[in-house]
């Protein structure tokens, strides 16, 4: 099983994030989800962005690198939006076994398997950035719903479209 570290989006780490990270332990992975807001959560990703902003994103990725430090070598890396990003960095100076985006149209160009999942029409995602991605071999998965289509607290929520991503980051997981 895998060994995950699960990067919170620009709206911080809310309960869906959590939900998922017990989902992702009850499939018999290892999850470590670290604070990088230090416990302030936000409705709209344009609230989260102006967060980010007044904290900046050099204190946030130290944030992200003390919680994770001692983890063994290996781990997975996942994000959604913005933890798609710094989990990005982090597996290009740690390497990993893999990664796993949600809302973000980034992957590793050293060759580690990654699969990324984005709505359609995404604003928030370069549409020409996947289409690299997919061409690069990167599985790249669309979906309905909004940005953060899997957050189901979020108004641009779409249950159908969650289902399909878990179906999916699962069956990656047990590949690596």
């Amino acid at each position: 099983m895998a060994s995950i570290v699960l990067l919170h989006s620009a709206v911080g780490l809310r309960p869906a994030v959590l939900a998922d990270a017990e989902r992702l332990r009850s499939a018999g992975h290892t999850v470590v989800t670290p604070d990088m807001y230090e416990g302030a959560t936000f409705r709209t990703v344009e609230e989260g962005v102006a967060h980010r902003d007044v904290v900046g994103e050099d204190v946030l990725a130290v944030r992200a690198a003390a919680a994770t430090e001692g983890l063994p070598p290996g781990q997975v890396w996942a994000g959604y939006s913005l933890g798609g990003w710094f989990a990005l960095e982090a597996l290009q100076r740690h390497g990993g076994a893999g990664a796993l985006f949600v809302g973000f149209d980034g992957a590793p160009s050293n060759g580690v398997p990654c699969q990324v999942h984005v709505a359609d029409g995404d604003p928030w995602v370069e549409q020409d950035a996947l289409t690299a991605l997919a061409a690069r071999g990167v599985e790249v998965h669309r979906y309905a719903g909004g940005h953060l289509f899997c957050d189901p607290d979020l108004p641009d929520s779409d249950a159908a479209s969650t289902a399909l991503l878990w179906e999916r980051a699962l069956e990656f997981l047990a590949r690596l």
